[in-house]
């Protein structure tokens, strides 16, 4: 029974079963799978920089490979900004499709040697060429650093490529960062990418949506409040570059895909900006898998590769045709 509006529904507690029907490898990670723990206080500077050397830490060991990944690897420098140029081995070097993609790490965590094998399995995945943007990030560098990076890196790119040649993408707070640099290469009447691809996107720092209480929990990434805070610097975390989902998208947006999972912390995130840009006349494509938590199932089960494929065709579909 709902009661009043300040409370809200409340509900028992219960346990939540693992659905049968999902692969064994899925089945598997969403079985052990744990809360990552609090955060530092806001001002706690020092506290931050230890979390966030021990988080990229197990971040590297999870995603960086003990073996080289058949992928060629080269470092760009565009106005001080530092990115990861991946080139697929067997790729005909005359190819122009470029992936430009921006990391997750919850805008706090995730650059270096993580950002690029991340950047090395999203080549993997889209079977192009990727430029994968290692942006500043907080406690030393808050809002607008991150953004102004991946803008610079993009005017960059616009110098090589027709706009019809890139598509631009990232997940999670990556997801963030890419709608964010759409609103406002738009905003400064720069050319729009071929498409955009969102994974699991961070879009509203204020967290407004119905998934950040369902889903609290469930999802094991836990709450994000107080790196979207630090990440913000003081400014308003309902601005649209900060949450793209309060954008204007009727001025112009390139064709989007979404994914999200039914256990996803930021579900409401993803169905709600599909929604929005579908409400503006956007050509939008929503992905949810069943069950699938922040981040999917770890990487490597069926359930991600079925997924995968779909991301495969959206970049091929789009290509071409800003």
């Amino acid at each position: 029974m709902a009661d009043d509006e300040n409370t809200g529904l409340r509900v028992p507690e219960r346990t939540i079963p693992i659905p049968a029907h999902l692969s064994p490898a899925a089945r598997g990670f969403l079985s052990v799978h744990g809360s990552p723990g609090g955060w530092p206080a806001l001002g706690d500077v020092a506290g931050w920089k230890a979390r966030l050397a021990a988080m990229d830490a197990m971040m590297t060991e999870r995603f960086v490979p003990k073996t080289p990944v058949p992928c060629a690897a080269t470092e760009r420098n565009d106005g001080g900004v530092l990115s990861y140029d991946l080139m697929p081995e067997g790729l005909d070097p005359g190819d122009r499709r470029l992936f430009y993609d921006m990391h997750g790490g919850a805008l706090v965590m995730g650059g270096g040697e993580v950002c690029k094998a991340r950047a090395q399995g999203m080549a993997a995945k889209v079977g192009a060429r990727v430029v994968s943007v290692d942006y500043r990030m907080p406690p030393d560098h808050p809002y607008p650093a991150s953004l102004d990076d991946c803008l610079t890196v993009y005017r960059a790119l616009l110098n090589e490529r027709d706009p019809a040649e890139i598509i631009v993408g990232g997940g999670s707070a990556g997801g963030n960062l890419a709608a964010a640099l759409i609103l406002r290469a738009r905003d400064e009447g720069l050319p729009l990418p071929a498409g955009l691809v969102l994974l699991s996107p961070e879009l509203d720092l204020t967290e407004s949506g119905d998934t950040f209480h369902t889903n609290a929990g469930i999802d094991p990434m836990g709450t994000l409040m107080l790196p979207n805070l630090l990440y913000a610097g003081g400014a308003d975390l309902a601005d649209p570059y900060l949450s793209p989902l309060f954008g204007d998208f009727t001025k112009g947006f390139p064709p989007t895909l979404l994914t999200s999972g039914t256990r996803d912390l930021f579900l409401s995130n993803t169905v709600r900006m599909h929604r929005a840009l579908r409400d503006a006349g956007i050509d939008a494509e929503l992905h949810v898998l069943e069950a699938a938590v922040h981040g999917n199932f770890g990487g490597g089960t069926p359930e991600e590769s079925s997924l995968d494929r779909d991301v495969r065709l959206f970049c091929k579909a789009h290509w071409g045709k800003a």
